[in-house]
């Protein structure tokens, strides 16, 4: 009887313990999934060999966890416990610890902290250094400056910035840039390493935001940025739109950066592009203005003034108001969007267009519309008091 008894009361003692056990795994569970507790963006630093005990300490402190303990727990149990990585990261208010973790597991590049970045323009390159408030979780620029109009020893403040473990580093390439202004804008990256042989061909590059490493090569970068557009372009060429009056993606890619230099409103790269595939459907000359400017400049500088009607006339390969169809290469590196447009233009009748005072322009379908969007232009050209520009088609 004893024995009975005292057997019921120890089963009785384990289920107690087990369901304590379940309760207590679950409430853990719920720690660990749930709202974290802190009510604010928090940037939190993870130093080289930091331990997972340091860090989970660490996050208790600043109010990223409740629980520290569970914070290693659930760690352990995911199998990420020794998968930090170091850096400095942005932790978004509420973030569960499952998100931390997660976070802090990821990598990459520092989302918070002191952000130094090339900005390759197509009229300037400048070098801007920027840090976060890490109330906010935004980045505020602190200064700026041109690289082309300092010596070679760069400000201090930016010097001192690029030496912080956990500094950003970027390189942020302007749609429509050219070859050279990237290959320029590079040799001003302090913080790069490396010649470059040759500038890469024409279009070949993909305009994007890159973040790199301290001390990283300035030849993998160009690699890097050839490898994406090349990717980029064989994957929309493979999804054009039927009956294109182009052979080769190469010829899409020229089509592209013209496309990309006419206009800067985003809805009307598509229109340009039906321009310009009319008028190649219709045996036209193309009639754009950036190509014959990279006929002057080569893609080297920024031409500060009306063409002249001497360059008109002049033939170059570049010159598509004498020469029939596409010119030999691209004449920027076009983004994305420019890509995709050139690939899927609208469906009009549209074969002429010209600059409207808003910023976009207006497209015609006969000659006699173009010429009345054209006196409209001269007129608001008169307003502003500019100098006429040399009678041109397209704009």
């Amino acid at each position: 009887m004893i024995w009975r008894n005292l057997a019921s009361n120890m089963l009785s003692l384990l289920v107690l313990l087990l369901a304590v056990a379940a309760g207590v795994i679950a409430w853990g569970r719920h720690e660990f999934t749930g709202p974290g507790p802190s009510a604010q963006a928090i940037c939190v630093r993870v130093a080289p060999g930091a331990s997972l005990s340091a860090v989970s300490q660490q996050l208790r402190d600043l109010g990223v966890v409740s629980n520290a303990y569970i914070f290693r727990t659930g760690a352990d149990y995911t199998g990420k416990a020794q998968s930090l990585r170091y850096g400095s990261y942005l932790i978004a208010p509420g973030t569960s610890m499952e998100g931390v973790l997660d976070t802090l597991t990821a990598g990459g590049a520092s989302t918070c902290g002191t952000e130094v970045t090339v900005r390759i323009g197509v009229r300037e390159t400048a070098v801007v250094l920027r840090d976060m408030d890490p109330e906010t979780g935004t980045f505020g620029e602190v200064a700026k400056y041109d690289p082309a109009a300092v010596s070679d020893v760069i400000p201090a403040e930016f010097a001192e910035a690029i030496e912080q473990p956990d500094a950003r580093l970027r390189i942020a390439i302007a749609e429509g840039v050219t070859s050279w202004q990237i290959v320029e804008g590079l040799r001003a990256a302090s913080f790069m390493t490396g010649e470059i042989e040759d500038i890469p061909a024409e279009g070949s590059l993909a305009p994007d935001t890159y973040d790199i490493r301290p001390d990283a090569s300035r030849q993998e970068l160009l690699d890097q940025m050839g490898a994406r557009q090349a990717a980029f372009l064989q994957t929309a060429w493979e999804g054009r739109a039927p009956d294109l009056p182009y052979e080769t993606p190469e010829e899409a890619l020229i089509m592209a950066s013209i496309v990309e230099k006419e206009t800067a409103v985003a809805a009307e790269r598509p229109v340009v592009a039906s321009v310009f595939v009319n008028r190649l459907r219709q045996g036209m000359r193309l009639q754009t203005d950036p190509t014959v400017i990279y006929g002057v400049t080569e893609g080297r500088q920024v031409l500060d003034r009306g063409l002249r009607r001497s360059e008109l006339d002049t033939p170059t390969p570049y010159n598509t108001y004498v020469i029939p169809g596409l010119p030999p290469t691209p004449i920027a590196n076009p983004g994305r969007a420019s890509i995709q447009a050139t690939l899927h233009p609208d469906d009009t009748d549209y074969i002429f267009f010209v600059a409207d005072g808003t910023g976009g322009h207006a497209f015609a379908r006969t000659l006699d519309e173009h010429n009345a969007n054209v006196a409209r232009w001269r007129e608001i050209e008169r307003q502003r008091g500019l100098p006429a520009d040399t009678p041109v088609q397209t704009e």
